[in-house]
């Protein structure tokens, strides 16, 4: 095995991982239901749009590395081990947000997880005061400004019910 092929065998993975984990989003997009709601399609659509865009990246990236491998990489950047109280915050903010949702409702549980995750990521790549209340601020309104238009997308155009905080359905 000469030595593009011993490099490429990673990048091959890659690709095929995605291919793979595009198919497996594509076999759960076939048992949601696929009525149309009050946008005009149904709760599947988005899962087929990711699923195929999963398949033709992967697929893009096998073709990448078979013929000549992923090309002008930089090299892997950050320390060589993992940073574990990264990984604390970022599983703080998802069990954050599977433990409120319900309670609080999409747009609030999800803003959290948002400010916990990239708290994690502030602090693992070594950012000066990242709980400072300029970032924190900064922080919490990114993930207002995600959590918010997500949550209307999915009640309001594609009728899926998801926690509010009211029963107005803007909250």
């Amino acid at each position: 095995m000469d030595e593009h092929s011993k490099a490429a065998v990673p990048q091959v993975m890659v690709g095929v991982g995605v291919v793979l984990l595009g198919a497996a989003l594509a076999a759960g997009a076939l048992v949601i239901p696929s009525a149309a709601g009050y946008g005009g399609v149904g709760p599947n659509f988005l899962p087929w749009v990711v699923a195929v865009g999963l398949a033709v990246c992967g697929a893009l990236m096998l073709r990448e590395s078979r013929t000549g491998g992923f090309r002008e990489m930089d090299p892997p950047a950050g320390a060589e081990r993992g940073w574990w109280p990264g990984l604390v915050w970022v599983s703080a903010g998802l069990l954050a947000n599977a433990a409120l949702i319900s309670r609080v409702g999409f747009i609030i549980s999800c803003t959290i997880c948002y400010l916990l995750a990239v708290q994690g990521l502030r602090r693992s790549q070594g950012q000066a005061n990242p709980s400072s209340p300029r970032v924190l601020l900064i922080d919490l309104l990114g993930g207002l400004a995600l959590a918010a238009p997500v949550f209307w997308l999915f009640t309001k155009f594609l009728a899926i019910n998801l926690p509010g905080l009211t029963n107005t359905g803007w909250i």
